[in-house]
């Protein structure tokens, strides 16, 4: 059995997917995910505390791209331009495997109370990377909240219309969040 191999995070991640679509979130174990992976048990545990936070990898990098380019956004752009800033870096990021999994990720936490709950934590610390970086830049907290939670709706629409979309006239994730952020905002100004 293949030990550090590189990819071995990579593998894990598709292996619990593909498990968790075949026979469930419940029914899967890290002794499963770990021998689809091609590693040891222990190398699951290097890489992940246990099952769950295998569809959650990267969270930490998701929020802090998406913090970092509302922190790099020019000092005169909206709190809403910001955001769009944070969407834009934080979607370019995304690449082809994340694509190839959204359908199947999707299913599995569908089908799994305990992973709807994670992917709900998922989007309140998106939200919360994206309140701490507009209050940080001196927006208010209930403006910087209200434009954080239109951030995540967005990326979550955007991410879902990417994984659906024809290969052939795609134009990245960046394109459809930004463009699902944009319908938010014409949304949030026809409330008036």
């Amino acid at each position: 059995m293949a030990r550090w191999e590189p990819g071995a995070r990579e593998r894990l991640v598709l292996a619990a997917v593909d498990l968790f679509s075949e026979q469930g979130y419940d029914e899967t174990t890290v002794t499963q995910i770990a021998e689809r992976a091609g590693v040891t048990k222990s190398t699951f545990f290097r890489h992940f505390p246990d099952k769950r936070e295998l569809l959650v990898a990267g969270q930490e990098t998701l929020s802090r791209l998406l913090s970092e380019g509302i922190t790099d956004a020019a000092p005169e752009r909206s709190p809403l331009d910001a955001v769009a800033a944070g969407l834009e870096r934080a979607s370019g990021e995304m690449g082809p495997m994340n694509r190839e999994l959204g359908p199947r990720l999707k299913a599995a936490v569908a089908a799994s109370a305990e992973l709807q709950e994670r992917d709900a934590l998922k989007g309140v610390g998106m939200a919360a990377a994206m309140t701490d970086a507009l209050i940080e830049r001196g927006v208010a907290e209930p403006t910087a909240r209200l434009a954080s939670e239109m951030g995540v709706l967005a990326f979550k629409q955007g991410f879902d219309r990417w994984a659906g979309a024809a290969r052939a006239d795609d134009d990245g994730l960046a394109g459809h969040a930004l463009a699902a952020f944009a319908e938010l905002r014409e949304a949030a100004a026809a409330l008036r």
